[in-house]
């Protein structure tokens, strides 16, 4: 028996206006679905410059539809940043909050070279260009309502910048690990690990980097001034990938300080997320979502 064509049509599009309407249980819809466009004051993209030392850094500004002023979220890529998690400041982005990326000198175009102890001046310099009047004006954000949250080597410029600043709203790490521990490592696994992925850096070669990192392990180490963090909510984000241990004894070093406002989440994912991005945006929205309310 022959089907016709606008029966077979009509099943089709019976199957996706199903799909369409249906709503995954527990997740929220900014993770999964546009909200109306705001026509007065709409979601937009803005290109920045920002100064840092003797450069101005790249950045986009992922700004938040409405009038605002809006939280604003600087979200830090790791090393040297294949992802860049923008389906996650998307997402965040949908959920109200304007997302500033940047990408640290001498990485990915940026002017300048790339070096470790620059990416902790990239940014703090990030930070205050964010809170400077003017731009906060323009860009529409809160400057008292800044979350940094960085993925991997931005996870530990996270902890290390929330560690001396203390006006930050909040903190996320996403399968961060310590750069001072990994300075102690051998030197010759140091190069290993410096050598994967160098397209996209200026001014380095796997041999300076390691350099740098085994030759200022201690201060690129994030232990000692842990209990600086006790006064600042915490999210961090672990996987299988090695780190966990490394987040596990820094979130119990600010615990030990007093910090009450620490949550731990551990998934069975790899360092990327790269099974898990649904989960990754339902963990950093609702934990967002908590820090509006005050929670």
């Amino acid at each position: 028996m022959r089907i016709g064509r606008a029966v077979v049509l009509a099943f089709i599009a019976v199957g996706v206006s199903g799909s369409l309407s249906a709503q995954p249980s527990g997740l929220s819809p900014v993770i999964y679905a546009d909200p109306p466009r705001n026509a007065e004051h709409p979601a937009a993209m803005t290109v920045l410059h920002i100064p840092s030392g003797d450069v101005e850094i790249n950045g986009i500004a992922y700004t938040a539809a409405g009038a605002g002023p809006h939280p604003a979220m600087l979200l830090l890529h790791g090393y040297p940043g294949n992802e860049k998690n923008l389906d996650l400041a998307q997402a965040v982005r949908r959920a109200g909050w304007t997302v500033v990326t940047i990408n640290y000198r001498g990485s990915w175009g940026s002017p300048g070279n790339f070096s470790f102890a620059g990416n902790l001046d990239d940014a703090a310099a990030a930070l205050a260009y964010l809170r400077d009047p003017a731009n906060a004006e323009t860009l529409g954000i809160d400057p008292a309502r800044i979350v940094l949250a960085g993925h991997s080597m931005g996870g530990w410029v996270t902890a290390m910048t929330a560690e001396r600043d203390h006006d930050l709203a909040g903190a996320i790490l996403i399968s961060a690990p310590n750069m001072g521990a990994v300075g102690r490592i051998p030197r010759d696994r140091l190069i290993g690990l410096t050598s994967t992925s160098m397209e996209s850096l200026a001014g380095v070669s796997a041999e300076s980097m390691a350099d740098e990192l085994a030759g200022h392990a201690d201060a690129l180490d994030w232990t000692p001034a842990a209990a600086a963090l006790a006064g600042t909510p915490m999210l961090i984000l672990s996987a299988e990938d090695g780190l966990a241990p490394m987040t596990d004894a820094l979130s119990g070093a600010v615990r030990g300080a007093g910090g009450a406002e620490v949550t731990d989440v551990h998934v069975d994912t790899d360092h990327s997320w790269s099974d898990s991005r649904i989960r990754l945006e339902s963990e950093v929205i609702g934990w967002l979502a908590g820090l509006s309310r005050g929670e």
